[in-house]
């Protein structure tokens, strides 16, 4: 709870001091891994079995739609009727999902079969990362412990983006072309049913409405929408580093390579995101938003015209450092731009937006690599940042808290009088 908060200088030991935190935590960190090895594994076991990396990007980008679209539904029901009701059935649907995947990319089985499973694949896919996001939501309320909790699930996000590609991607080159799939599916099981049984740390269920807590649709608030779309710039970049990282280094003869630059990219979006969960920010959000982007939009310019693996390296860890400070910035948006009771939901419709984003890059980045050379992949990143970041900067307004939140203690008072006064200057500079 807020009252709990001793101090306003925030920090991740204060952080995971807080009560009940680890028995959701270490559960969580475990079921979120299948979530980065569900697009690597498709890609690298269709590509294996039908030798298209555009048939792969387009299998992908229907799981990722799918997600997109029906994760959002699971957010809602989640609000309402609870995070262990919606979870242990999609979890089931999932497993089962990937398993009949397996079967038919195996089997050769034509494009229209492949695709027909791998939208009820990713519509199951666990959203555990947006649960979890709602769990710290409802334990800090107005705390200015939540850009910590952020930055923390952030770098959570990011670490699973280390680990899980390079683990789908030794396994399906080392082992076999379907074993980082068969290991999503396994963990996903375990994982999500070991997630769902911390029932004491769930939050509260919304099932009718009240005056104090009236019950809306994420989706209806402009800021929402608006972060929605930054987001899917972000899913096309990791989709276009995905897809064009295993197109160049299998043209060049060193598939094994993938997942080491892979993690050299995730793994700088990590640091960034450590960093950024320590800082007592004096900006206000919503500017920092439109920095972060704006820097994520520069690094992906280059990246198309590199083809020096230790150069590209280098890049690739630009960009992730790029990535972390948008992501953080957008998440903690929630908490002051969404009602408690479509938190879940707006979670989920920006980790969505992500998977979307990430679907639809790896389907065009596929193409240009099958047509243009693998390079040319990389442009599908810098187009997606730059295309989202003039909607950004045209609708920067909608991104500005109307009220400033009531934060318990002398100390959260004085932390959200300075976001306070930087959201009014930045009210001030949209309205000009």
């Amino acid at each position: 709870m807020a009252s709990a908060v001793k101090d306003s200088r925030p920090g991740y030991g204060q952080l995971l001091r807080t009560p009940g935190a680890w028995t959701f935590l270490l559960p969580g960190f475990l079921a979120r891994q299948p979530f980065a090895m569900l697009t690597i594994g498709i890609v690298l076991l269709v590509q294996s079995t039908t030798g298209s990396y555009g048939t792969a990007g387009a299998v992908s980008a229907a799981t990722g739609v799918s997600m997109a679209l029906f994760a959002p539904q699971g957010g809602k029901l989640a609000d309402r009727f609870g995070q262990r009701a919606v979870l242990i059935p999609g979890v089931l649907v999932h497993v089962a999902g990937v398993s009949a995947l397996i079967v038919l990319a195996l089997a050769h089985a034509p494009l229209w079969a492949l695709l027909a499973v791998a939208v009820p694949t990713g519509a199951s896919t666990p959203q555990v990362g947006p649960m979890v996001r709602a769990r710290w939501a409802a334990k800090l309320g107005g705390s200015p412990l939540m850009p910590t909790a952020a930055a923390f699930e952030s770098v959570t996000d990011e670490f699973t983006f280390v680990v899980g590609p390079v683990l789908a991607t030794a396994l399906c080159t080392g082992v076999h072309p379907a074993a980082g799939l068969i290991a999503e599916a396994v963990l996903s099981l375990a994982g999500g049913l070991l997630f769902a049984s911390q029932r004491r740390t769930q939050p509260p269920v919304h099932r009718g409405q009240s005056d104090d807590s009236p019950r809306v649709s994420a989706l209806s608030l402009p800021g929402v929408r608006v972060l929605i779309v930054a987001f899917l710039g972000i899913g096309s970049v990791f989709g276009g580093m995905q897809v064009s990282l295993t197109a160049l280094t299998e043209h060049i003869g060193q598939p094994g390579i993938n997942g080491v630059l892979y993690g050299i990219f995730a793994g700088g979006n990590m640091l960034a995101g450590i960093a950024c969960g320590t800082i007592a920010w004096k900006v206000g959000p919503s500017r920092r938003l439109l920095v972060a982007y704006g820097l994520l939009a520069l690094a992906t310019t280059p990246l198309w015209a590199v083809t020096a693996i230790p150069l590209l390296g280098a890049l690739g860890l630009v960009v992730g450092l790029c990535i972390a400070p948008a992501l953080i910035t957008g998440y903690t948006l929630v908490e002051s731009l969404v009602p408690a009771t479509a938190r879940t939901e707006a979670f989920t419709w920006l980790t969505g937006a992500v998977a979307l984003g990430q679907a639809v890059a790896a389907t065009s980045a596929g193409q240009l690599a099958d047509r243009f050379g693998p390079s040319s992949g990389f442009l599908v990143p810098l187009a997606g940042t730059a295309l989202a970041l003039v909607v950004l900067l045209t609708l920067r307004a909608h991104l500005v808290p109307r009220s400033s939140k009531v934060v318990t203690g002398a100390a959260g008072a004085a932390g959200t009088a300075t976001d306070t006064a930087a959201d009014e200057r930045e009210r001030e500079l949209s309205a000009a």
